[in-house]
C-alpha cells in the first residue's frame, strides 16, 4: 500500500528536453548563417572596383628612301611600221647610252617590250549627191602611219644618281628623241625592321601619356599593361601630317615621315 504521506516523484521526459536542446542549437545556427551572408555581401558589395584607362599613343619618325624606280617611255612615228620601229630603236639607243654616261649600272636599266599602233584618223564630209538637194554625210578612215612605244624603267638604290638623270634625259629631245619621263618612285627597304620600333615608341608614348593625365587627376598610378593593339601606319611626305583610316604610303617624296599608333589600356591603381 502506498504511504500518502510519501512525496511522489514524476519521471521528467528526456525527448523534450533533446527537443528544446535542438531548438536553440538551431536558433544560434540561423543567427550565425545570417551574419555570415550578411558580412559576405557587405564585402562584395563594397569591394574597391577596378578601374582602367584606355590611351592612344604614336610615334614619329624622318626616313629617306633608300630605292628608286624610273622610267622613261621612248616614242617614234613614221608613215610605214618598219620605218617606226627603226626610229625609236635609234631613240632608246641614245637614252640607254646617255643612262650609262650618268654613271648608271647597265644591269639597273631594263628596257621593256615596244608596242606598235596605226594610227587612225577619221574624216567626215558632207556632199550634195548631183540631183539631189539633201546633204549626205561620209566618213572615212584614213591611215596617218605607225607610231611605236618603249619604256625604259631604271630600279636602283643609288637615288640621288637615278633622280639626277630622271631630270636631265630630257635633253636628248634636242637630239631628236622624243620621250616623257615619268617621276621617280622613291621607296624605304627596311620597313619591316622599323615598324617593330616604331611600336615600341609608339606604346611609350601611350604610357608617358596616361601617366600624365592620372598625375593631373590625383593620385592614381598607371598599372600593368592590359591589352594593346596596333593602329595604321601612315607614311607620308616630309612635315605632312595627314592620316588615312586604311593606312598611307607615299612614294613620290625622297623624304617621308613615318607616323606609327597604338592604342593601349592599362590598369590604374
Amino acid at each position: 500500500m502506498t504511504n500518502p504521506t510519501e512525496p511522489i516523484h514524476t519521471p521528467v521526459s528526456r525527448s523534450l528536453d533533446l527537443r528544446f536542446i535542438g531548438a536553440v542549437a538551431l536558433a544560434i545556427g540561423m543567427v550565425c548563417s545570417t551574419a555570415i551572408a550578411a558580412r559576405t555581401w557587405h564585402d562584395v558589395r563594397f569591394r574597391p572596383e577596378k578601374h582602367n584607362i584606355r590611351i592612344t599613343g604614336s610615334a614619329k619618325k624622318r626616313i629617306v628612301a633608300d630605292l628608286i624606280e624610273w622610267q622613261a617611255v621612248i616614242e617614234a612615228r613614221a608613215e610605214d611600221r618598219a620605218t617606226s620601229y627603226r626610229t625609236l630603236r635609234e631613240g632608246r639607243d641614245k637614252a640607254v647610252a646617255f643612262l650609262i654616261a650618268q654613271g648608271i649600272k647597265p644591269d639597273e636599266i631594263q628596257p621593256q617590250s615596244a608596242t606598235s599602233s596605226e594610227l587612225i584618223e577619221t574624216v567626215i564630209e558632207d556632199k550634195v549627191l548631183p540631183g539631189t538637194t539633201v546633204p549626205v554625210r561620209t566618213e572615212t578612215k584614213v591611215s596617218k602611219g605607225f607610231r611605236t612605244r618603249e619604256a625604259i624603267i631604271v630600279r636602283s638604290t643609288d637615288v640621288a644618281r637615278i633622280g639626277k638623270a630622271s631630270r636631265e634625259i630630257t635633253s636628248l629631245i634636242e637630239q631628236g628623241v622624243t620621250l616623257h619621263s615619268e617621276p621617280p618612285d622613291y621607296f624605304y627597304t627596311k620597313l619591316g625592321d622599323l615598324k617593330v620600333e616604331m611600336l615600341a615608341a609608339a606604346a611609350k608614348d601611350a604610357r608617358t601619356r596616361a601617366e600624365n593625365i592620372l598625375r593631373s587627376a590625383g593620385n592614381a598610378a598607371v598599372g600593368k599593361l592590359i591589352v594593346a593593339d596596333m593602329g595604321v601606319i601612315n607614311i607620308n611626305p616630309a612635315n605632312v601630317t595627314k592620316t588615312s583610316s586604311e593606312g598611307n604610303n607615299d612614294t613620290s617624296s625622297l623624304e617621308k615621315d613615318i607616323i606609327t599608333i597604338v592604342h593601349a589600356e592599362f590598369e590604374v591603381n
